[in-house]
Order: structure tokens, then C-alpha cells, then sequence
């Protein structure tokens, strides 16, 4: 995609988010491909679980609509889950969306660069066209790589680092491993 362009299309063969670095310290990426090329985008761990979430309503919503069963040939393939190198991340994403489109029975993300207040370029945006079978692999691979984080305090919900996490529910007086 050139600087120049606006509004990219990828009609995706392969879809997946993972994330690099460890717990606490970890950097979301959402990758897609369509024939040799890879795109990549810096995403949040918020918009990855919102995200799946999404894609598990919509193709709900799609099954009760327009129902298709997936079969198992149309599942990727879990090398196809996984991160490909290089990771050059093409932008940051601020915003997204999903559609479907019942001609061809696919789905869109629909992913609009963050931008900041002064830039005075438009925000790029990239639809990433895929099948329900890789939108619902994805949903599970979102999940997955977002339960490898860092666990949960049971007080006050927020997460537990490797050394510990003073809750605030124990008044500061309890450190929590």
C-alpha cells in the first residue's frame, strides 16, 4: 500500500493476531495476507478481546440469518495463526469495524489508522476481506493469545505482575502473587 493510497482492499488468505514480548510488556499484532504479501498492524490487547467478541456475535448473528455450516477443509491451518517476519507494522490502528457481505458470504474488519490531533493527512483505512471459517479461527486465536497474559487479581480485577501487584481492594496491606 503507497502512502498515497486511502483505502486498501486485501482479500485475505490468511488471518491471525498475536502478541510479542512478554507478559505486561506485550506488543498486539494483527497480520493478514493475500498471496505474498504480509500487512501488519499495531493493535491493543482491548480492541483484540473486543474484537473477538465481535466476530463470535456476528457469525451468530449470520448463523441464525444465513446458515452455512464451516466444514473442517475450510479451517486454517495453525501455521496459518502464526505471525509471519518481517514485522513491519504498516499503522497503528484507532478504529475498527466489521460488515458482511451475502454475495460472496465473507466478512469485513474494517481497520482505520489512530491518528493524532494536528496530522493533517487523512487516516489510512484497510478492509480485510475473509471466510466465517478464518473469522471464527481468529476469534479463538484472539482468545488464546490473550489468555498467555498476565493472570488476574480475584480482588480487584486488575492484572498480577510477575513480582506481585499491591491490590488495592487489600488496602495496600496485602501484596498478591
Amino acid at each position: 500500500m503507497a502512502d498515497t493510497d486511502r483505502l486498501t482492499d486485501i482479500r485475505s488468505s490468511r488471518i491471525t493476531v498475536d502478541a510479542l514480548g512478554r507478559p505486561g510488556k506485550r506488543v498486539f499484532l494483527l497480520q493478514a495476507s493475500e498471496g505474498d504479501s504480509t500487512f501488519t498492524f499495531k493493535i491493543e490487547k482491548q480492541q483484540a478481546a473486543v474484537l473477538a467478541v465481535s466476530i463470535d456475535r456476528v457469525l451468530e448473528e449470520l448463523a441464525k440469518r444465513f446458515p452455512r455450516e464451516i466444514s473442517k477443509l475450510e479451517e486454517p491451518l495453525s501455521s496459518d495463526l502464526m505471525l509471519r517476519e518481517p514485522f513491519e507494522v504498516l499503522f497503528v490502528v484507532g478504529q475498527m469495524g466489521m460488515g458482511y457481505d451475502q454475495s460472496e458470504d465473507a466478512l469485513v474488519l474494517i481497520l482505520q489508522e489512530l491518528r493524532t490531533e494536528g496530522e493533517e493527512e487523512e487516516a489510512r483505512v484497510v478492509r480485510i476481506w475473509a471466510s466465517r471459517a478464518q473469522m471464527k479461527a481468529l476469534s479463538h486465536q484472539i482468545k488464546e493469545v490473550i489468555s498467555r497474559g498476565r493472570p488476574i487479581c480475584s480482588l480487584c480485577g486488575e492484572p498480577i505482575d510477575p513480582d506481585g501487584h499491591f491490590c488495592p481492594r487489600s488496602n495496600g496491606r496485602e501484596r498478591i502473587h
